[in-house]
């Protein structure tokens, strides 16, 4: 017996995700519930991992299953596929088990051909609607299963209309699109020599080769790494008997949801076309009525449609994204999901369900998507300035937040002035489609001309947290001079615009903005998940103001502080260079000694901005050439000071020269070469701890003291007995009690090798994963980026091992060091410290290694403090 590849959607249920896909597990769940879904099939998504085995190509099982359930569709629906009397019509869906709107892709009108069209118009008794069908399978065949592409189709359609002297493609009669109809299949031949498909069979195939094929497109795999979406999952695909929203005025199409998208607001949001198929509606070619329209033409469907909206919600206890269509008055569900939402409506959406009694506070927890929050967690307008500023537009509020750029007219370019130039950017576009991902994930924000609330810029820009706003129809744009208009101004490329997605408001200036703050929800959602997580989040800051915004979004503690970082003002510069520069110790001493004052504000400062946490110090950790003076001017000021010739100095910063310095002198090498440089940091570590302890009597500050890039057990223990004398000796000397920590980085791959050796020495690890991803890999994190991108093509990694921990290499090692750390030290204090420890599925995996804490930057602790929880409720 061969396996089964193949479901009926009454065959199915909700619990199948990971065989038949979101879609098509939600098709099966809402048939088993009983409402009007057009009967289909799902090819699992097991069926899609055996096409790539194969080869991509579909085999016999595969085919012969899928040809036995169009047979049982037959039965089904009482018609026959590619009978010109009675014909059986059929969609072809993606479905992954993750929501991916937009990423893969849909045919529509399947089993058309010049004689079943003919068939179908005498059948339905409405020859424009047949015709509009024929023309529309002809251009998404084209571009979807043959990639053609979509344009050369719409400038034939822009030809007619303007022929027939319309604006609108409603308004094209039956001969009209029986001539497009024509046209395209021209084109189908003239762009690929040969005549489009007839055969309804061989149509099918085509398509679910299609869409299985689709799941590796360029958007596809681009959208699964930016939401960590494994590529071995696949997809599935839905085979649907067709149903008409473009039959006639008494048909239509939308898509709606049970609350709003972009607030969270409680109630049906959504809109429809009349005489229209989906795709006019996310496209955003016309601009739709909203759903609640529908209670005055239709109240009975609009009634229908509400009960099965509230059904569903209460079901799936979530917010919920559903597709319609209305077949002369007669209402037919097609996909029903969780929807896409804002970050701010996630949070409104899960404490009302738990209000509701729909969900408990841990399930509110879970539902929020982590890294969805940074857009919470940065700038909004300025309230006195917004104020001020006269908006030149206004359209749709598609994605909540304030945005400020610069104007672009290409998602290429977008991604090209963010990642080259370093400009923040607006992408202003007639209507965004799902090619243009990558560059509106490096915009700041998107504004279309056309598009509804619903339309792929919507969508999507909710998904990635951007500001949107859309449908802009007072905007005259031309994109190729890279232009537009609005409100009786011109815009180039380069221009600043501003734009406000909670308003639909658009600024033609750049309007300043002001820090996010955590409350109301947020903050509801944020102390829940404080309550579930084990893990500690402490935060990488080397100056106040970023400890005090660490602090105020929620850090306990500083995981780590970069001491080369304070070195380089222009006050203390010319210090550093002197210390490089000495001869002798006592010279090095002296130059140290002017920076001691500094360092030890430094670390006051930051412990003060800590209120009393623990603050993590790592001592000088970069090679000595980063701080020399490369201008002639400077390097002849610091010969003079130093009482030497400018062909000494040259001489010195030639001699500090390495081939590979991320691999040089650098780190603990430098407190052995020049234990001086040691014995400055902690004396200015241990007197700030001492002055703030002082003022703080309740504080208990106890500072930790951190070793960078050790690598055997005696560096560390050479340099911790430089730190320990010193430190002993200025708390004797001050006549106080003090309890301080020594400990390490493990960045280094021996270093997590020997950690049972190292921890004899270290009463801490903080696992520094960007350079232990470094030499663990044996890439430069530096330049890895210019060969990443062929790996990700060709499928040797998925992610980039700097963005998220490679839990396979790197994730073993620091494993391994866990536990030969606590075999040795059982109280030894774990962390991470590095890049990694603001993402979230690292954050998971140093739940499980049994880490005490993880480290992050400033503005990734909420995201932090929200993963943390949701590990823990994982692996109860």
């Amino acid at each position: 017996m061969s396996y089964k590849f193949v479901y009926l959607f009454s065959e199915g249920n909700g619990n199948m995700r990971e065989l038949l896909g979101g879609k098509g597990a939600n098709l099966a769940e809402m048939t088993n519930l009983g409402m009007p879904v057009p009967q289909g099939f799902t090819v699992t998504t097991e069926a899609c991992t055996q096409y790539y085995k194969d080869g991509q190509e579909i085999n016999d099982d595969i085919k012969a299953q899928i040809f036995d359930h169009m047979k049982k569709m037959e039965e089904i629906s009482g018609k026959k596929f590619g009978d010109p009397e009675n014909p059986l019509l059929v969609s072809v869906r993606s479905g992954a088990r993750a929501s991916m709107p937009g990423m893969m892709d849909t045919i529509l009108n399947l089993g058309l051909n010049d004689e079943v069209v003919e068939g179908f118009a005498k059948k339905t008794g409405n020859p424009r609607f047949a015709y509009d069908s024929y023309r529309r399978f002809i251009q998404m065949y084209s571009d979807v299963v043959m990639e053609v592409g979509k344009k050369y189709f719409e400038e034939l359609i822009d030809e007619m209309k303007e022929k027939k002297g319309v604006t609108l493609d409603t308004e094209l009669d039956a001969d009209d699109l029986k001539e497009l109809a024509n046209q395209f299949k021209a084109e189908y031949k003239a762009k690929l020599g040969v005549d489009f498909p007839t055969d309804p069979a061989e149509q099918l195939m085509g398509a679910v080769k299609a869409v299985f094929r689709s799941w590796d497109n360029p958007r596809a795999i681009y959208y699964r790494r930016m939401n960590d979406i494994p590529s071995d999952w696949g997809t599935a695909v839905n085979v649907q008997m067709m149903v008409f929203g473009n039959m006639g005025d008494t048909s239509g199409t939308g898509v709606a949801f049970s609350r709003n998208p972009s607030t969270g607001e409680k109630g049906l949001y959504g809109e429809y076309l009349m005489n229209a198929q989906g795709e006019d509606v996310v496209a955003g070619v016309r601009t739709p009525q909203p759903i609640s329209h529908l209670k005055e033409t239709n109240p009975a469907v609009y009634e229908q449609f509400c009960n099965i909206v509230d059904t569903l919600e209460k079901h799936y206890r979530d917010m919920q994204d559903m597709e319609f269509t209305i077949e002369e008055g007669k209402l037919f569900m097609l996909q029903t999901r969780n929807g896409k939402r804002t970050p701010a409506a996630a949070l409104q959406i899960a404490c009302d369900l738990v209000d509701e009694g729909m969900r408990t506070p841990e399930e509110a927890v879970a539902m929020i998507e982590p890294r969805s929050l940074d857009a919470l967690l940065h700038p909004t307008f300025d309230t006195k300035a917004l104020k001020a500023a006269t908006p030149v537009g206004s359209a749709l509020p598609a994605s909540p937040g304030a945005a400020c750029g610069k104007v672009v007219f290409t998602a290429d370019d977008a991604t090209e002035w963010t990642t080259q130039k370093g400009e923040k950017v607006i992408l202003v576009r007639l209507e965004t489609s799902p090619e243009d991902i990558e560059g509106m994930n490096y915009a700041q924000g998107i504004l279309t001309v056309r598009g509804g609330m619903t339309s792929h810029a919507a969508v999507v820009a909710r998904g990635m947290g951007r500001c949107c706003v859309s449908g802009c129809g007072d905007i005259k744009i031309n994109e190729a001079e890279k232009v537009f208009t609005l409100g009786g101004k011109t815009f180039h490329e380069g221009d600043y615009i501003s734009l406000d997605g909670s308003t639909g408001n658009i600024y033609g200036e750049a309007i300043p903005t002001v820090e996010a703050s955590i409350s109301g929800n947020f903050d509801r959602i944020m102390k829940w998940a404080d309550e579930f997580r084990t893990l500690n989040i402490r935060t990488n800051a080397d100056t106040p103001r970023d400890a005090k915004q660490a602090r105020s979004f929620g850090a306990e503690g500083i995981g780590l502080c970069r001491t080369e970082h304070m070195f380089f003002d222009s006050d203390r510069i010319k210090a550093m260079r002197e210390m490089i520069v000495s001869d002798t110790v006592e010279q090095r001493e002296a130059a140290l000694a002017k920076l001691l004052p500094m360092q030890q504000g430094d670390f006051e400062a930051l412990y003060e901005a800590m209120e009393g946490c623990p603050v993590t110090i790592r001592f000088l950790d970069p090679p000595l050439h980063e701080f020399v003076p490369t201008e002639e001017d400077d390097i002849a000021e610091l010969a003079k000071e130093m009482g030497k010739t400018v062909a000494d100095i040259k001489a010195v910063i030639s001699g500090l020269h390495e081939f590979n310095p991320m691999m040089g002198h650098r780190g603990c090498r430098l407190a052995v070469t020049y234990p001086e440089i040691a014995a400055m940091q902690t004396k200015a570590v241990i007197q700030a701890a001492l002055a703030v302890n002082a003022r703080h009597a309740d504080w208990n500050i106890v500072p930790e003291i951190m070793i960078p890039l050790v690598g055997e057990v005696k560096e560390l223990a050479y340099v911790k007995s430089v730190v320990t004398k010193t430190a002993d000796e200025v708390i004797a000397a001050a006549g106080a009690e003090l309890t301080y920590k020594v400990g390490t980085m493990i960045e280094i791959p021996r270093a997590a090798l020997t950690a049972d050796e190292i921890a004899k020495e270290a009463e801490f690890f903080s696992f520094g994963t960007n350079d232990l991803t470094q030499m663990t890999f044996g890439f430069s994190r530096d330049d890895a980026g210019k060969f990443l991108g062929a790996y990700y093509d060709k499928k040797i990694y998925e992610s980039d091992p700097f963005a998220k921990l490679d839990q396979v290499g790197v994730g073993k090692l620091v494993k391994m060091a866990a536990e030969l750390g606590r075999a040795t030290r059982p109280d030894i204090k774990l962390g991470i410290c590095g890049e990694h420890g603001g993402d979230p599925s690292t954050i998971e995996f140093c739940h499980k290694v049994g880490l005490n804490y993880v480290s992050c930057s400033p503005f990734r602790v909420p995201i932090a403090r929200l993963a943390a929880a949701q590990a823990a409720l994982n692996n109860k």
